[in-house]
């Protein structure tokens, strides 16, 4: 919820943030009866028997008042198909909540009922109607989360002011170091929360048929809440969820997630981009990996709702249509889990809001639309490049390497600068005849390449 330090300066900061904290080292007595499912919940539809493996995902995020013109979930119904040309099997929606009406800036991220539909999104029965459309196309459906805290006018606020974190004089307080205004920090100190707050989650689980959850400022929130909440959410029969965390603390994977979020390889490669070394972003690459367990996986983007919001598209960041789509073949191949965010697909040069409807023209850029078809849609079906180890080959103005699986092998060389470039090939690939995986067509090497701006070449022995 980066997107908030930006937008709230402006309005009240309460003076006392730091007084109370909710990392105390008081363990909160967790009762027994989180395994079980609320009897009122039943399973709408049939569990989705395709939730892709951890390696296999690729994830596609839609901001709901951006995707369309409508701004709702219907919209996304309208567009599945679109959605799945790019090799997507996991799509993930911003928050569908109620938004709060209190100190707000029109936030998603400020909930003012963890079990509703917000009307302007459109209602229970259309989520169904885009959980089963999706399903049906192999596409697993996720749910932005927000644990950390509520918006003021929350139905909590009123009947558990326990729930919250107080300060001295028994006021309900914001996020600690944090100018959220718009939202009250919850305690998790406070077990009885805790247990509503799983299920609620359980709720969108069984009567929405969702696949998962992007647990939003995950770090936020206490590591054992969410041992608690994910081993709540497997102990419900025939379901397999994905579960994805914007954070970086060390411990969200052991608390069994499946995903945190790869911001240093982010960074890096916009540094690459701005002319530090290429062969920078392969040391980021390892250090990401090398806090991340086996199984697991850092997603990779070129941008996000944040970034877009915040930052800048990636067809500022990463200079036009040539440079935003290299940069997205140095990010989806060289390991973790691609992201796609709605709209970098068609090039908006603009910045997305989520605060507000901004709707995105899909008409624009169908050449760029098409080049990440073949991308991902390539990716999608290959092993090596989900699954394959990494080899580097190291030049300071190309990202250049193989990856193997298998007995199998691909090659990726990028130019990551906005000039020609002459690259002296890898001895194993000089004079030899490959594969454009692409094109499907044969290239023959010289010792060298004459690469022109941000070209990009994907190809097989």
């Amino acid at each position: 919820m980066k997107s908030s330090l930006k937008v709230l300066g402006s309005l009240l900061i309460i003076s006392f943030i730091l007084s109370c904290k909710k990392d105390d080292p008081i363990v909160p007595v967790v009762k027994d009866p989180v395994e079980t499912v609320d009897s009122s919940y039943t399973q709408y539809g049939s569990p989705f028997t395709q939730v892709p493996a951890n390696d296999d995902v690729i994830m596609y995020e839609v901001n709901l008042r951006a995707f369309s013109s409508q701004g709702n979930l219907q919209g996304v119904i309208s567009r599945l198909d679109n959605i799945k040309a790019l090799g997507v099997n996991v799509i993930w929606l911003m928050p569908i909540y109620p938004i709060g009406t209190i100190n707000s800036v029109n936030s998603p991220y400020s909930i003012s009922d963890y079990r509703a539909v917000n009307p302007e999104f459109g209602t229970l029965e259309d989520l169904r109607q885009l959980t089963d459309a999706a399903h049906q196309k192999g596409i697993a459906v996720i749910l932005d989360w927000v644990a950390n805290h509520t918006a003021w006018d929350h139905p909590w606020i009123e009947v558990h002011k326990d729930w919250y974190t107080q300060n001295a004089n028994g006021e309900i307080i914001i996020p600690a170091g944090t100018n959220w205004a718009d939202v009250a920090d919850l305690n998790f100190d406070n077990a009885d929360m805790r247990l509503a707050m799983i299920d609620a989650m359980k709720y969108w689980a069984l009567e929405a048929n969702v696949d998962g959850f992007r647990c939003d400022y995950a770090d936020g929130v206490p590591s054992d809440f969410w041992t608690q909440a994910l081993d709540s959410l497997k102990k419900i029969n025939g379901r397999s969820f994905k579960m994805l965390a914007e954070g970086a603390r060390s411990d969200l994977f052991a608390s069994g997630f499946d995903f945190s979020y790869g911001w240093n390889f982010y960074t890096s490669l916009k540094n690459v981009y701005g002319g530090q070394s290429a062969e920078y972003i392969f040391g980021v690459n390892i250090n990401e990996y090398n806090s991340t367990p086996s199984g697991k996986h850092r997603l990779r983007f070129t941008t996000n709702h944040d970034e877009s919001a915040w930052d800048n598209s990636p067809m500022v960041l990463f200079n036009g249509k040539a440079g935003a789509t290299a940069a997205s073949v140095i990010t989806a191949y060289m390991g973790g889990v691609p992201l796609l965010y709605n709209g970098q697909e068609v090039g908006r040069t603009s910045t997305t809001p989520f605060f507000t409807k901004s709707p995105i023209n899909w008409a624009a850029n169908a050449d760029m639309r098409t080049n990440y078809e073949a991308l991902f849609s390539y990716y999608a079906q290959s092993d090596v490049a989900k699954k394959g180890t990494l080899t580097k080959y190291a030049n300071a103005d190309v990202v250049s390497f193989k990856k193997t699986y298998n007995g199998n092998s691909l090659y990726v060389i990028v130019n990551a600068r906005d000039a020609a470039t002459s690259y002296t090939l890898p001895s194993n690939l000089q004079f030899k005849t490959v594969t454009d995986v692409l094109s499907q067509t044969q290239v023959t090497f010289a010792d060298t390449l004459q690469l022109s701006n941000y070209q990009y070449l994907i190809f097989t022995e």
